[in-house]
């Protein structure tokens, strides 16, 4: 498949929102063996690492959703988030959130399908 943060469609990160990121990384620690790391620009994110890579992070709920029960969403690569969330609105989605660039990362936006189902574009900064 090539690099997940440069191929259109890939998915390329997981991220864990809960109020309780310590009891979090204990309790998937145990289950799937995973380490963590602080995010080098932002020490309150952890990231999650499978077999020394980073495949994920966790996080408690920023001020806007500070009401969002804990949830896992998913982010998936694109070449033009501008054009994504455009053609997203085009068929019937409703953009939540964004598009927000992170410094050093990329760009996304929280999508929500015409069925209800959620889910993150990221236009990756090169990596």
């Amino acid at each position: 498949m090539g690099n997940p943060y440069q191929t259109q469609g890939a998915f390329s990160w997981f991220e864990l929102i809960t109020p309780n990121v310590e009891a979090a990384k204990k309790f998937y620690s145990e289950l799937f063996g995973w380490q963590y790391e602080a995010a080098p620009m932002a020490p309150e994110y952890t990231v999650i690492k499978v077999d020394g890579q980073g495949a994920g992070g966790m996080m408690i709920p920023p001020p806007a959703a500070k009401e969002c029960p804990p949830h896992w969403g998913m982010y998936i690569t694109v070449t033009d988030i501008q054009s994504t969330v455009a053609k997203a609105r085009q068929m019937g989605a409703k953009i939540l959130f964004g598009p927000q660039a992170i410094e050093k990362v990329g760009t996304f936006a929280v999508i929500q399908d015409p069925q209800g189902a959620v889910v993150s574009a990221m236009q990756y900064v090169e990596m």
